[in-house]
């Protein structure tokens, strides 16, 4: 029996929602996945649905999530369905929701330099096969500053600054960019880059997105 995956796209267009969930669900469907593709947060209302899933993947920015909608997907997690997503579409979603934020692992509160801000990417060699073989990379795009969890195992960073800035009199700070963490049973997967559907599609950009879809998924068979 195939594994199912469930996206939910939506919430700002600016993060080419629609363009984005197309190219995790064709990953998805390379990897065997059977996909089903929802534009309304209602989708995570059903709760025995969410339950029987591998994984979800939420493309959803700066949108408002009900508590009817929420727990059911706090719960499939726990119960040992992935959750996995990139940038804005996972952790800026709900601004409001600690919840959310909580079982995540991170939150994103600001882009100094904005769009078009050339920055490395810092692999944590040895930390996953997630990252195994990937090289450090530079980027032209947002260099997300997160607020993250200390529960969150790190597998890539960023340093800060590379714009000027308040944050700098900070000084050095590398902030992650890609990490896993549990929820209850559930494996949690999150990588900040994905602006726009072009950065998704990068090639080190999509090897990890893919290998985190894969490894999160994998949680709901040792359950």
């Amino acid at each position: 029996m195939k594994r199912k995956a469930l996206i939910v796209q939506g919430g700002w267009d600016g993060h080419e929602p629609v363009q984005v969930a197309e190219i995790f669900r064709q990953v998805l469907t390379e990897c065997d996945f059977e996909v089903e593709v929802s534009d309304t947060l209602d989708a995570f209302l059903d709760r025995d649905k969410l339950m029987s899933l591998h994984l979800i993947i939420p493309v959803w920015t700066m949108g408002k999530i009900t508590n009817e909608q929420l727990q059911p997907v706090l719960e499939a997690v726990a119960s040992g369905v992935g959750i996995a997503g990139c940038h804005g579409g996972m952790c800026d979603s709900f601004r409001e929701s600690t919840e959310w934020q909580f079982m995540t692992g991170g939150q994103w509160v600001a882009h100094p330099g904005n769009d078009g801000t050339r920055h490395t990417i810092n692999i944590k060699r040895g930390s996953s096969p997630i990252v195994e073989g990937i090289e450090d990379f530079e980027v032209v795009t947002e260099q997300y500053y997160m607020h993250v969890d200390p529960a969150i195992e790190v597998l890539a960073t960023t340093r800060f600054p590379v714009v000027d800035g308040p944050h700098a009199a900070n000084g050095v700070v590398d902030v992650p960019v890609v990490w896993t963490k549990r929820w209850g049973k559930g494996r949690v997967f999150y990588c900040s880059l994905g602006h726009h559907a072009d950065i998704v599609a990068m090639e080190q950009t999509l090897t990890i997105m893919r290998r985190g879809f894969l490894w999160a998924a994998e949680g709901k068979d040792l359950v």
